[in-house]
């Protein structure tokens, strides 16, 4: 029957999962090292431990050698002559016991007894935990709830115990002594104090896992899961794709009426997840990873270095962002892509800048602004403020920051500077319409008399007193020019003047003019 200090070391063992026969070893080393320090000897020592009795003894081993030649430790040593003097069985090589006695060793022996035992005690639970668990990182585990701490949470994994660091926990769920849940071992660290297990339950691993086990399909392979992006307590993004046409991976992972994300869902303590169709076009990929916003194009901006620009409607820049930056965020590390995103109004303004530094850039003057009074112009001037394109790009609240400028000031700045865009506006459509006038003018004039030359001309003119200036000289070429017989040569000459500058067109005019006089003065003669 087995002692009763046996049957204690059996107790310890299956506490702390380890083998008694490691318990036993660890006693007997502890009695020999504390022999030798009572006996302050340096010769070599053992202990020995009877499960029966329960008895524990120490004893000092000597090699046995050939001859005295032979001898190269006196205290550990002894020539075959002197062993079998002792034991005359004994051969060279063998061992020679001299027992001690350990009954005086007293209190500060058995206090060293102790430690020796703590120690391997530790020592062989840090390995058998590191058997047990070592390979297992990233697995699933069912622990349940020992003590919660300040910062961390204790679980009792059966032959271990583990430790969830507080960046390892959802801010979402809090935990009840007792109580069961899945943690995904991440490491074991041999430390000081212990072998220590750390656990997550922020890992993505953990929502891959709780996938695997509601969904069949993700299950039996059909649906495979590509990547996930989670943010503990937030939300979590998973990308999944079908080895099969025929089955839709969303759906499957959704099931009917959502029952099987929303198990799910209720596992994580309502955290939100999105799952999206896997696509190995980046750009596509990239355009379902930032749901729910919507995407108007994609580009990539840098392969080497996995750059992405991708640009949204002004509406949906605040959705594919998200909450602090989360959905962009989570879909770059699903992408395992770098995201610049941008709104269609951003993108116009940095390709009309990228375009004004390839041309040189409009730079007017801010004096060039009239309507601008000297004392605002020269403040402006004084913050550095020179051209009128600077004035139009800044906003009422920087204007307002300008020193000496106010709410009145900046009212007036921004009406000067609408106007002169307004001014410069209409000063450049001006010279199309000039022409297009001028060209009409001298289609029409081909097709007057010059009567009719004459009444629009005095029309613009707004009185008879300027027909009356025409000179006689201006007559008498106008009638010499009318009295033409020859048609042909009348409509060569026609044709000559309208392809002449706008000055042959003022002399038409005067011509027509010059004819309406005498015109004029007979009716005037025959009044009288």
């Amino acid at each position: 029957m087995a002692s009763p200090l046996y049957q204690s070391i059996e107790i310890l063992s299956r506490e702390k999962g380890i083998d008694p026969e490691i318990v036993v070893t660890a006693v007997e080393d502890a009695i020999a090292l504390a022999t030798r320090k009572f006996y302050k000897t340096t010769e070599n020592m053992r202990g020995e431990f009877d499960r029966e009795t329960g008895e524990i003894r120490a004893y000092v081993y000597k090699t046995v050698v050939g001859t005295a030649e032979e001898v190269e430790d006196a205290d550990n040593q002894l020539t075959l002559e002197q062993a079998r003097e002792l034991a005359p069985e004994v051969e060279i090589g063998g061992e020679l016991r001299f027992y001690k006695d350990t009954s005086p060793l007293g209190r500060i022996a058995a206090q060293m007894a102790k430690q020796v035992i703590f120690q391997k005690v530790r020592e062989a639970e840090r390995d058998t935990v590191f058997q047990e668990y070592g390979d297992k990182a990233g697995e699933i585990l069912n622990a349940t709830v020992k003590r919660q701490e300040p910062m961390d949470v204790i679980f009792d994994l059966g032959k271990a115990e583990a430790r969830m660091p507080k960046r390892e926990q959802s801010r979402l769920e809090q935990f009840a002594v007792g109580e069961r849940v899945r943690v995904v071992l991440l490491r074991v660290d041999r430390a000081a104090k212990g072998p220590q297990v750390i656990v997550s339950r922020a890992a993505p691993a953990l929502v891959q896992s709780l996938f695997q086990s509601e969904v069949p399909e993700i299950y039996d392979g059909t649906v495979q899961v590509k990547a996930i992006a989670r943010e503990a307590g937030e939300r979590t993004k998973i990308a999944v794709q079908s080895r099969d046409k025929d089955v839709d991976p969303v759906g499957a992972c959704v099931g009917m009426k959502g029952m099987r994300v929303q198990s799910i869902i209720r596992e994580l303590r309502g955290e939100k997840i999105d799952i999206i169709e896997y696509s190995d076009e980046i750009t596509t990929f990239a355009e379902k990873a930032l749901q729910p916003a919507k995407v108007s194009r994609v580009s990539i901006t840098d392969l080497a270095e996995k750059q992405l620009e991708v640009i949204v409607d002004d509406t949906q820049l605040s959705l594919a962002i998200g909450k602090k930056g989360q959905n962009v965020r989570l879909a770059a590390k699903l992408l395992g892509w770098k995201i610049d995103i941008k709104s269609e109004e951003e993108k116009r303004q940095e390709v009309e800048q990228a375009m004004q530094a390839m041309s040189g850039g409009p730079s007017t003057p801010i004096e060039q602004v009239t309507e601008l009074e000297h004392g605002i112009m020269e403040k402006l001037i004084a913050a550095g403020i020179t051209t009128v394109e600077s004035v139009a790009d800044m906003t009422e609240e920087e204007l307002g920051e300008v020193p000496g400028i106010g709410e009145k000031s900046v009212e007036k700045i921004a009406t000067a500077v609408r106007n002169y865009f307004l001014q410069l506006s209409q000063a450049s459509a001006q010279p199309a319409e000039q022409v297009e006038a001028s060209n009409s003018d001298e289609e029409s004039a081909m097709s007057k008399t010059p009567e009719e030359i004459l009444a629009a001309e005095g029309a613009a003119n707004g009185s008879i007193e300027e027909v009356d200036s025409v000179s006689t000289e201006q007559i008498a070429e106008a009638e010499d020019e009318l009295s033409l017989s020859d048609a042909n040569d009348a409509a060569d000459a026609r044709e000559a003047e309208i392809e002449m500058e706008n000055d042959t067109l003022d002399q038409l005019v005067d011509d027509a003019q010059e004819f309406s006089r005498e015109e004029v003065d007979n009716d005037g003669h025959n009044r009288d």
